[in-house]
Order: structure tokens, then sequence, then C-alpha cells
């Protein structure tokens, strides 16, 4: 294969952001940033183990096992990358508690972390190469979602993921600058996702489309490995990225600061754009009965009403991913119980006469002022009136976790212990953590990292 760069000034751009970054150069904040984030990944994924999608996705890594290179998290499963990078991802977005980024556009870049930890996994890289190969991916998933929204125009967010996800599992690979160009063409191209996968009833695609788009990293990045080569001109040219979304933008590389830094952890098993209300409807419950409850209130920005108040399926849920995306559903679960976790959404509760009864009272709405804040804060208000005449106010600019108020590292780990203590214990659960802080020191990710990982 020609060594040659063949591509647009777009890719190449991208394609030279990625050939540079090293970690010697990264700061000590975003290395910290990187590990917390992986605490939050591997959290959100064992929580998730006993769900049955991700039993439907380890059956499908279990069937590939033809060059076993890569372990499914919490098991003893060996399988492929590109395998291991599906089941793994669907996990870790399928009890919705993954990281959030909010700019232009909003995503998980957490659904990235299962594809570059596959491809560190099958190479044995040492921990600086995958903490510089994650930092790198946030960079870029977060740098495009700051430069152009897709969703309005009708894709979805694993657009920003592959592109993320491929070019950090490029550096794994230690690819040519060429390879490198033709694994962004052969990432994105074939793999541009439909936002219609978001809208209306939610299937379970909804947990998985960021996970395909890792493994579909994989196997572009391998593809250009073995000399594939992609599309010349993927955003510029005749049929390219500029001409399908109708409009052209400059994509620039971050240069303040590494963008992982600015992504927030979540604390409630719910879409992002309605941690602020239901943490105001959970703080509001010490002081509230909810019989005496006769309306209740929702103000939120104009994003948060589309994904969570817009669509009459968020009014009548009936499956787990559209209660937890839906406001009227979370917010009248946090101020009958309190509290919103993964039990919420079980069949049981979907179908409890006394949530559909409060849902019933809810009001969902634009606050042009909360809209104006987002994306630099995430608002929410809860406004809640009793048969008394008593009324009740709860507003929120920055939910727990967010950028601005973040979690403290004991918060993570807690949340860690939380929902991976059941699958692997408490002894392993303490090996997992030391490894994640001692990353930098390893110099085999297969053995050091994943190992504590694996249960037998």
């Amino acid at each position: 294969m020609s060594n040659e760069l063949i591509c647009d000034a777009t890719t190449r751009r991208l394609a030279d952001f990625a050939m540079a970054a090293r970690y010697e150069a990264l700061p000590t904040s975003a290395v910290h940033a990187c590990k917390l984030r992986l605490i939050d990944t591997f959290a959100s994924a064992l929580g998730a183990y006993d769900e049955p999608l991700s039993d439907m996705a380890r059956k499908v890594a279990g069937r590939n096992r033809g060059d076993a290179q890569a372990r499914v998290w919490g098991s003893a499963i060996r399988t492929t990358p590109e395998a291991a990078a599906f089941a793994n991802g669907v996990m870790t977005r399928l009890l919705d508690i993954s990281d959030t980024y909010t700019g232009a556009s909003r995503g998980h870049p957490s659904d990235m972390n299962s594809g570059v930890i596959a491809v560190a996994e099958a190479v044995k890289a040492d921990g600086k190469s995958l903490i510089n190969a994650l930092v790198l991916a946030y960079d870029v998933y977060c740098s495009f979602a700051d430069a152009i929204d897709w969703n309005e125009r009708g894709w979805d967010q694993p657009i920003y993921s592959i592109l993320g996800c491929v070019t950090g599992i490029g550096t794994l690979l230690k690819l040519t600058p060429a390879q490198m160009t033709n694994a962004i063409a052969l990432a994105l191209a074939p793999n541009m996702a439909l936002v219609q996968s978001r809208r209306g009833h939610l299937s379970s695609w909804k947990g998985c489309a960021g996970a395909n788009a890792s493994r579909n990293a994989v196997f572009a990045a391998e593809l250009a490995k073995d000399g594939f080569t992609g599309p010349t001109a993927l955003f510029d040219g005749d049929g390219g990225v500029f001409q399908v979304l109708g409009t052209r933008f400059e994509w620039n590389p971050p240069k303040a600061r590494h963008l992982i830094e600015d992504t927030h952890i979540k604390g409630l098993p719910v879409c992002y754009h309605g941690q602020s209300a239901v943490w105001a409807a959970i703080e509001l419950h010490e002081n509230v009965d909810a019989s005496r409850i006769e309306s209740v209130e929702v103000d939120t920005y104009k994003t948060g009403v589309v994904m969570m108040g817009g669509d009459p399926s968020r009014w009548a849920p009936k499956t787990r991913e559209t209660a937890d995306h839906s406001l009227p559903y979370c917010v009248s679960v946090a101020l009958l119980d309190g509290k919103v976790v993964n039990e919420s959404f079980a069949d049981a509760r979907l179908h409890d006469p006394a949530i559909a009864n409060l849902m019933r009272k809810v009001k969902v709405r634009e606050d042009e002022a909360l809209t104006r804040a987002y994306p630099n804060a995430s608002p929410g208000r809860v406004t809640v009136r009793t048969t008394s005449g008593e009324t009740h106010v709860k507003e929120l600019e920055y939910p727990r976790g967010h950028a601005k108020s973040p979690m403290r590292d004991t918060d993570v780990e807690t949340k860690f212990f939380d929902l991976a203590r059941p699958r692997l214990g408490e002894a392993q659960c303490e090996s997992l953590l030391e490894a994640v802080r001692n990353l930098e020191r390893s110099a085999d990710v297969a053995r050091d990292l994943i190992g504590p990982l694996v249960k037998e």
C-alpha cells in the first residue's frame, strides 16, 4: 500500500491531530480525569451485567471466538476485539448511567471506551498508551460535538463516537499517517447512524448504537492496518459529509484543555437532560406528601423537552429505554420514592398505577431562560402544588457530577462499588480500582487492568 496521504483537508487535520498525541504531553488533570472515566465506565458496565440485553450481547460475543484476543468484562468469555467492543459497550450504556458531553450536540463519549480497551488488550498495550488513546478519543468526540449538531440533521451521536474511537485505536495499532486517514474514512463512510434510534418508543438499539460504533471502529482500523483504503474526500467531496449534512463546518482540535475533563459523570440512571429536574424532585420528596400532590410543573431547556417530554411515548413508557428518557416518569418516581435507581424501571414499576396517576398531573415545558443557559449549564426546575394550597419549588443549575459540579473521587468510587460489587465481589473491586489508580505504571493492560475484570 502506498504511504502517500490522499485525503481532504478535514480528514488530514484529524489524522495529524491523532498522530501528534503523546502521553508525555498530557497534564496530570487529564490523566486523572481519564482514570475517573474508566472507573465510571466499568461501574456502568458491571452494574448492567445481569440485564437480559447484556446476556444477549455476551452470547453474540461467545459465538465469535476465532481470534480471541479480548475478554468480556465480568465474565470468562474470550472473543474477538470487535465482539468484545460490542458486548462491553452494550453493558456500558444499558443502565443509562455512563458519562455525557454537552456542546452544540451531545452524547456519551464512554461509548468509545469498550473499543479502545479491547484493542489495547489485544496488542498488550501499556497503561500510558491506553490513557493517551482514550484522552485523544474524547478530544475528537467532544470537539466534533462542539463543531456541529448532527442530531438536528437526522444523524445520531455514534458518528462522533466512531471518529473518536477509530483515532484512539489507530494510535494503539501504530498506524502510519496514510493508514490513519484511511481508517477514519473506512470508519465513517459506511456507518452514518440515523437519529431515529432515539425517537418515539425506544428499542434496545438505543443502548447498542454506541457499542456498534466502537465495534465498527475496531474493524475499520484493522482494515486500514492491513492495507485497505477508504474514500479520499470524506468531508469535502461529492457525496461527502458536508454535502449530506447540507452545510459546511470547521472542525478544529481542542487547544486550551483536554475535553475529557469537561464531560459529566452521572449520578442517576436517567437521560442526562433530566438529571437536574430529577435531583430536584428527589430533594422535594422529603417535604411533599405524594398523596396530596395536585400538580407538578417541570421546567427545562429545549433539548430536555425534545428528548424527555416532547413525544407521546414519554407519557406512556412501555420499555425501560423509553422510561429513563421520560421526564414525567422519572420525576414521578423521584417524588414517590425519593430515589431513582435501576429497579425503578422494572416491569412492575412501568405498570404501577401510582406512578401512572402522578404522571397525569405532570406538565413539562420549556423555559427560555433555561434554554439560554444550556449547554454551559444543564438546569431544571420542579414546582409541586398540593391540595392544601402549598407550593414547593426546587431548581438546580448543575446536576451532581456535572463538570462544574463534579463528583469527588470517593463519590465515583462509591458508585463503582455499588454497581460492580454484586458481580465482582469486594476484593476484586478493590483490585480493579488499584489497577486503574496505577494504570500509567502498567506494562501490559491485558494483564493488569483486564485481569481483575475477569470472572471465572
